[in-house]
């Protein structure tokens, strides 16, 4: 039977993250040739000696040499993989080893036919580092004894072994075609941007927060469908935003607006008498002069005269009408 016949081979990858002896990328692409795999994928290597990779890749392994991709930038090179897969022999809250690589394939089967898969392998000396692992939808480690540092060549054996192993078996399930990474980071970013608005995780370490979100919604192998209704509900968070906060706006305007009108206002008064305050009219004392309650200025001159203690102001009678004036006559 055809090692490639049910499980497609083809859809995986290999991608080796920054290697550092080129003597193990020719060794790894011997063992994926030995297992059926041919697409090698090496991102920002250290030392990529082509003379020193051939050694180790002899026979026909040379060809996957030859059609050897590269890549400077760790995100430009998973884009374009619906699925990723993560390897680690350290195992914690932030590493969380999912399957082991007979798992691993099993669940493979039915992503590899309509689904482009990576499996990521990190340099010699640690590993794959947290940040290239939270972009992974699943996490495997090979199970050893005590001591589990695996030559990186060994590791891609292993994996590989099992691949060809579950390529023989008929596929029970299969998957739909899933988004891209780069769909998906495009959806994770505008969530981060959209969950820092409404105050939904801590903005001083919000990709701590954004992990759990990632391992939470990788359990769904969202399609691309999903990313854009989930993308569509992050739009409308940020228009809802924005509108509050320029209505927020409006409001902080206009109450400086009224302050700034209260500040500057003079307080109106009428016209006093010159000379008199600061533009106010003099004070005026009144008195009951006859018997209907009627109001009259006193004479804040001088004196009155009286008769029997009574003190009454002095008045001149005047004439309700005006003397002619005679014209043509001298006083003498």
């Amino acid at each position: 039977m055809d090692p490639s016949s049910n499980l497609k081979l083809a859809n995986i990858a290999i991608l080796l993250v920054n290697p550092q002896i080129p003597e193990n990328i020719g060794a790894c692409a011997r063992a994926m040739n030995n297992m059926g795999l041919t697409r090698l994928i090496v991102v920002k290597p250290d030392n990529c000696d082509l003379k020193r990779v051939v050694r180790m890749a002899t026979g026909s392994s040379i060809d996957i040499i030859q059609e050897m991709e590269y890549c400077d930038d760790f995100l430009t090179a998973i884009g374009p993989f619906q699925y990723i897969v993560g390897t680690t022999a350290r195992i914690g809250a932030n590493r969380p080893a999912i399957s082991f690589p007979r798992e691993l394939a099993q669940e493979l089967l039915g992503f590899s036919q309509h689904n482009q898969v990576a499996i990521l392998f990190g340099p010699e000396d640690r590993g794959l580092s947290n940040e290239a692992l939270r972009y992974c939808d699943t996490i495997t480690t090979i199970p050893t004894a005590d001591f589990t540092s695996l030559n990186l060549a060994q590791a891609v054996m292993i994996v590989c072994y099992e691949l060809c192993l579950k390529s023989r078996e008929p596929i029970q399930t299969f998957a739909p075609r899933l988004a891209d990474k780069f769909e998906q980071e495009n959806m994770y970013d505008h969530l981060r941007e959209a969950f820092l608005k409404i105050g939904f995780i801590n903005p001083e370490n919000p990709e701590h927060w954004m992990l759990n979100i990632r391992r939470f919604l990788s359990r769904f192998h969202l399609r691309g469908r999903e990313v854009k209704i989930i993308r569509g509900i992050c739009r409308q968070i940020d228009w809802y935003t924005e509108q509050l906060e320029r209505f927020k706006r409006k409001e902080r305007d206009q109450e400086q607006g009224s302050r700034s009108q209260s500040a500057f206002a003079k307080p109106t008064a009428d016209k006093g008498v010159e000379g008199v305050g600061a533009g106010l009219a003099p004070a005026r004392k009144y008195r009951i002069s006859n018997n209907e309650g009627t109001e009259e200025p006193r004479d804040q001159k001088k004196g009155f005269r009286g008769q029997g203690g009574s003190k009454e102001p002095r008045v001149k009678a005047k004439s309700s009408k005006a003397k002619p004036r005679k014209r043509g006559v001298k006083c003498s």
